[in-house]
């Protein structure tokens, strides 16, 4: 059953108390375990392996969901990459090294995405268009900002196309938890001249100048690639962008030893509040046990809410790669008559490849994921090899 453009690549079929089908799911493709080089043989849904990052403004929260997070209660994990396929990221943000997500299930345990995709190409990605390398053109992570994040812009479209190095940077943010009077920073205020801007950088006015929004759980908000921008402090949200880690920070509320990037943000600025209320359709679908709300639409990719009550179903049956956040609850995933289910909680991430002809959600307790569809690598003239990356969060 689709619901508006988002499922045009596929459908998602509801199995929930009152709910009617359109049409029955296919047949379930049997598995059989199979060498990891052999693309003949089905696939399954991935569980990924998270990737932690220590960050000044970062804090435990993750521990909610059951994670071991390194170091003593004392290491601040600003961020958890969920998905990643870079070969290279900032010394300051992601390291320096490459950043490559690992398998934590089934016959390809502990294999790379990019090795999977590499063997296995479309029957994994299905149409959707590589970054360059042929890497996966999607970034999921989770933030949590105990304290706020430094104000910054990611390259625009023009600076991007005249700065081989700068690569376009697109985001969401789903808000999972936030303090009764937490805000994002995004845009900035209406009638904001450059000159004003250059004078609250000098002296450090920056945020005077920002469009602060209220947030509340269940919110998301759209950034494209030239949008000023900070996540304000007590927030805890999952992002989906693409692949870059290239950010031009503007301002860090009074931090020192970190780098700022004044010349290049004021290139990639775009003055005046962000208008991306055409990527944020917010419409939404019920189906007896199961809701769906659009929350993304736009070039790069979609990306879904979906709230299931305790027992209800939903089956996705797409010939694309999909993605699949489990941000509350409980779940079991399907896909076939002769292996056990895949048991997912809160804070999992799965991937579901292409080949998979369907796989059913079905909610252990009340639960609500994000899916999200990569609809391909912004274009950029990297020359098909990687790029030393700029600036950090």
């Amino acid at each position: 059953m689709a619901l508006g453009h988002h499922f045009s690549r596929g459908s998602a079929i509801f199995r929930a108390a009152g709910a009617t089908c359109t049409r029955q799911a296919p047949t379930l493709r049997p598995f059989r375990p199979h060498s990891p080089r052999d693309p003949a043989l089905p696939l399954y849904p991935f569980l990924l392996e998270p990737i932690y990052k220590e960050k000044v403004w970062g804090g435990r929260t993750l521990e909610r969901f059951g994670r071991r997070l390194p170091g003593d209660p004392s290491v601040r994990i600003g961020e958890s990459w969920e998905l990643a396929d870079l070969d290279a990221t900032s010394p300051s943000g992601g390291g320096g090294e490459p950043a490559k997500t690992r398998i934590r299930n089934g016959p390809l345990i502990e294999r790379t995405l990019a090795e999977v995709v590499e063997d296995f190409g479309p029957l994994v990605t299905g149409d959707v268009r590589l970054a360059s390398g042929g890497r996966v053109p999607i970034l999921l992570k989770y933030l949590d900002a105990r304290e706020s994040l430094s104000v910054q812009v990611h390259p625009s479209p023009e600076y991007a196309a005249a700065h081989s190095r700068a690569h376009l940077k697109s985001e969401a943010w789903y808000v999972i938890d936030a303090e009764d009077d937490a805000v994002i920073y995004k845009g900035i205020v209406e009638g904001t001249t450059r000159e004003d801007l250059e004078a609250a950088i000098r002296d450090g006015r920056v945020p005077d100048l920002l469009v602060q929004v209220p947030v509340k759980a269940g919110d998301c908000h759209y950034l494209p690639s030239g949008t000023c921008h900070a996540l304000g402090a007590g927030i805890f949200v999952a992002e989906v962008q693409t692949p870059s880690d290239t950010n031009f920070r503007v301002y860090d509320w009074g931090r020192t030893g970190r780098e700022l990037h004044i010349e290049q943000a004021l290139e990639c600025i775009e003055l005046g509040p962000a208008e991306t209320a055409q990527f944020e359709p917010g419409t939404t679908s019920s189906h007896g046990d199961a809701v769906a709300r659009e929350l993304v639409v736009c070039e790069h990719f979609t990306m879904s809410e979906w709230m299931v009550l305790r027992d209800g179903e939903v089956v996705f049956d797409t010939d694309e790669m999909l993605l699949l956040m489990l941000v509350r609850g409980e779940a079991e995933l399907r896909w076939s008559d002769e292996v056990p289910p895949l048991g997912v909680r809160a804070g999992d991430t799965v991937l579901l490849p292409a080949a998979l002809e369907a796989t059913t959600v079905v909610a252990s307790t009340d639960a609500t994921f994000l899916e999200v569809r990569p609809l391909g690598a912004p274009v950029a003239s990297s020359g098909g090899r990687s790029l030393p990356i700029l600036g950090a969060t």
